[in-house]
């Protein structure tokens, strides 16, 4: 069952909140267990200081420990006074503001971090993606997920480039779990494409790839999906419940909070990516979540002068092979077959749908650059640049050209081209 409330036009109370949450441990036997709290980064707009603080509230004194894991799948480690900040904890110290809670990364790339689960054969792999991908595939996860004694989900839905929505059982699998199901569950989103997949309600290939996953934590399992408000952190919806409802109820409202309709494609779309985002591996969510409605042969712009790189993790892999096309890999395939799948997804996230025919690739948009990274790294990458000084966003906000779509903020949001039947 189901608890919470939410609608598009709502913003929940702090009362509503503290509800559902008490509501959903109720009954629970919390005495002297030890309890883990999957939680987002940085990357993701979300009330966590008030959920991590109702949480602190309901276990401390009856949990006899309580971990607060945040789901980093391979992005970099968040340091102590992004952690503090995350929390709500800066100038007070997470230790004071939740004393019964000790906040950790994932630490994905420490072998030692993870807990095998077993193996998701090649027949099921082939079934649940629908015939794309047919090897099986290892199954690891942070073994504080397995440790605990109760472990739960805390974090928002959004429209997502791999699975269709975000939240539920992904903040297990990419967010605490080994690189085999990253890299298969990307990489079978890429071969969906993000332009097919983002926004798709209901249990895409890749989510049943994930919620199978999920079935092998032996671990029960509870989630608080949010529905953030745009703009900031208020919740449009609040839900309760197991990985697989709570997302399910999130996802229905997400579509309604956090999908915008057009009536045509835009020839250039403006994407302003804000501060939460530090890297183009986080911030190519401004190609993604407009890429729907830019017509053929168009420009997506990523403002975001404060970026300087494209991945502190992946930076080494994608100057090697570049952004490209879904079919310029598979077309290559014994090329490219040995690169970690997931950073070959995000490659195609990044740079969209295209062909590749005769040797020639034509992407079906131009992707450009409006950053810190310098014009002739951005060539190297096969993107266009920009000098992001001649980026007047307050003008081109304040003197729209009806072929510009300036979306500030970008990254949450995801924009569709309207039924014909509804404009």
């Amino acid at each position: 069952m189901v608890q919470g409330t939410g609608g598009p036009q709502r913003t929940l109370t702090e009362e509503e909140i503290r509800r559902t949450v008490q509501d959903m441990l109720a009954g629970q036997d919390l005495d002297g267990r030890h309890v883990a709290v999957i939680i987002p980064d940085g990357t993701r707009s979300a009330p966590m200081p008030l959920m991590l603080r109702l949480l602190h509230d309901a276990l401390a004194g009856r949990a006899a420990r309580i971990d607060v894991l945040v789901a980093l799948g391979t992005h970099q480690p968040m340091d102590d006074a992004a952690l503090d900040a995350l929390v709500g904890a800066t100038g007070i110290g997470r230790d004071r503001l939740l004393p019964a809670m000790t906040v950790l990364n994932h630490a994905w790339s420490d072998p030692a971090t993870y807990a095998a689960l077993g193996t998701i054969t090649a027949e099921q792999v082939r079934e649940l993606s629908g015939g794309r991908l047919d090897s099986g595939v290892a199954v690891r996860i942070n073994r504080l997920v397995v440790d605990a004694d109760l472990v739960i989900v805390c974090g928002p839905v959004f429209p997502h480039e791999v699975v269709g929505f975000s939240g539920g059982n992904k903040y297990f699998f990419p967010g605490v779990a080994g690189p085999e199901v990253i890299d298969l569950s990307h990489w079978l989103g890429a071969l969906i494409t993000s332009h097919d997949i983002i926004g798709t309600r209901g249990i895409t290939p890749v989510r049943a790839i994930i919620d199978h996953a999920a079935t092998m934590i032996p671990t029960p399992k509870l989630c608080l999906a949010m529905v953030v408000r745009p703009g900031g952190t208020d919740l449009a919806g609040l839900y309760a419940g197991t990985p697989e409802d709570a997302w399910a109820a999130a996802a229905d409202l997400s579509a309604r909070v956090h999908v915008r309709y057009v009536d045509r494609p835009y020839k250039t779309v403006l994407s302003v990516m804000p501060r939460r985002y530090a890297d183009m591996w986080t911030a190519a969510k401004g190609m993604y979540k407009v890429e729907p409605v830019i017509a053929d042969g168009g420009e997506v712009i990523v403002y975001a002068p404060h970026i300087d790189r494209f991945s502190v993790t992946h930076g080494a892999v994608l100057a090697e092979i570049g952004y490209h096309t879904r079919d310029y890999f598979l077309a290559q395939w014994d090329r490219f077959r040995d690169r970690p799948l997931g950073v070959l997804a995000h490659s195609t996230h990044l740079r969209g749908q295209g062909t590749f025919e005769a040797g020639v690739e034509r992407p079906r948009i131009n992707v450009t650059l409006a950053t810190g990274i310098p014009e002739e790294v951005c060539a190297a990458h096969g993107l266009g640049y920009r000098d992001p000084a001649t980026v007047d966003v307050a003008r081109w906000i304040a003197d729209p050209d009806p072929d510009l779509l300036v979306v500030p903020d970008a990254g949450e949001i995801l924009y569709r081209l309207a039924a014909p039947n509804t404009r």
